[in-house]
């Protein structure tokens, strides 16, 4: 992954694809975790995490503004990296959770949703845990004017927040944890995979 942001953050138009792509990835989370909630029920937590990520989005789009590139204004599949891959992550590893909590728990309507909103979120968190701050030490390297550090801080404390519900949810939360985590995985390895091609195809 180090080498594949070397290779983005060294072009501006791949370095505000990313940008782009990242804002695009935070922000369909922030949907995700509203499409969660209950129209009763729905905890300070949810608010929270939801208002978070959505200001993640914006704030990767206000970081554009220090790169010399124009447009970027919307998530069209051209703006960003990794085509399909991209927009459809999150929406498959939900898939593929949910599936998992059907086949271990008897879960249904927002309770199934609850559940696959704790185990996808620590995921993605365990993800975003990793690869900030493998950015940001690349920026720094490089001497980008972009900057991550808000969101590092952010998204460790939403990783905890995920820990301490999850120890609620099941007893056994860790070994239903780590199976979220397989998936993404292979997910993740997915969308390196699309995005080096990108880049490769770029260079030809």
């Amino acid at each position: 992954m180090e080498e594949i942001l070397t290779q983005i953050i060294g072009q501006d138009y791949l370095h505000a694809k990313w940008l782009n792509t990242l804002s695009f990835m935070e922000n369909a989370g922030a949907r995700k975790i509203s499409a969660c909630e209950d129209m009763v029920e729905t905890n300070i937590m949810q608010l929270k995490h939801a208002a978070e990520e959505h200001r993640h989005a914006y704030y990767l789009k206000k970081q554009l503004k220090k790169l010399p590139v124009q447009g970027f204004n919307s998530y069209a599949s051209n703006s960003l990296l990794g085509g399909r891959s991209t927009q459809h992550y999150l929406h498959q590893l939900d898939m593929n959770v949910c599936r998992y909590l059907k086949t271990h728990f008897d879960l249904q309507g927002i309770n199934l949703k609850y559940a696959a909103y704790l185990l996808v979120t620590y995921a993605i968190e365990v993800r975003a845990d990793h690869l900030y701050p493998i950015y940001q030490a690349s920026l720094d390297k490089y001497g980008s004017k972009v900057m991550v550090k808000s969101i590092i801080i952010e998204e460790k404390g939403h990783l905890q927040e995920m820990v301490d519900q999850l120890k609620l949810f099941n007893v056994d939360w860790e070994i239903h944890a780590n199976q979220a985590i397989q998936m993404e995985n292979l997910l993740f390895e997915r969308w390196m995979n699309a995005i080096q091609s990108e880049i490769l195809a770029r260079k030809n």
